[in-house]
């Protein structure tokens, strides 16, 4: 599979983000959040989207940082992804952590597993 996270893949746009936003079911485990549900459109593949609240990191330098890691996640076990949807679904994922200090990538990848095993579990 093609490990690229190619401008197909992004979420974007008002209208999508609102409808998942409205429509999505949530999931939470450790310092990951999940929010997903089927595409309202026809699609050829999954659209993810990644966010770091504001709250937790001042520094727009360490939210991008935090932000970049996650998409690696995404990035490195998109396989993972495509074996939990079947079908193409719009999918945002939240890093919800307390503490301000960056986390591993190795963390995240670990959260990132277990928060798929959970939704895969769920439904």
């Amino acid at each position: 599979m093609n490990q690229r996270y190619t401008k197909e893949e992004h979420l974007k746009g008002y209208k999508l983000i609102k409808y998942l936003f409205e429509n999505g079911k949530w999931d939470k485990k450790h310092s990951l959040k999940i929010i997903y549900c089927p595409s309202p459109k026809a699609l050829k593949a999954h659209k993810v989207g990644v966010s770091v609240s504001k709250k937790i990191f001042k520094h727009a330098v360490d939210r991008n940082r935090v932000k970049r890691l996650l998409r690696e996640c995404y990035r490195l076990h998109k396989y993972e992804l495509y074996n939990t949807f079947a079908i193409p679904h719009l999918i945002m994922i939240v890093y919800t952590g307390k503490n301000q200090e960056i986390p591993s990538l190795k963390k995240l990848i670990n959260n990132y597993l277990r928060i798929l095993e959970k939704v895969k579990s769920s439904r």
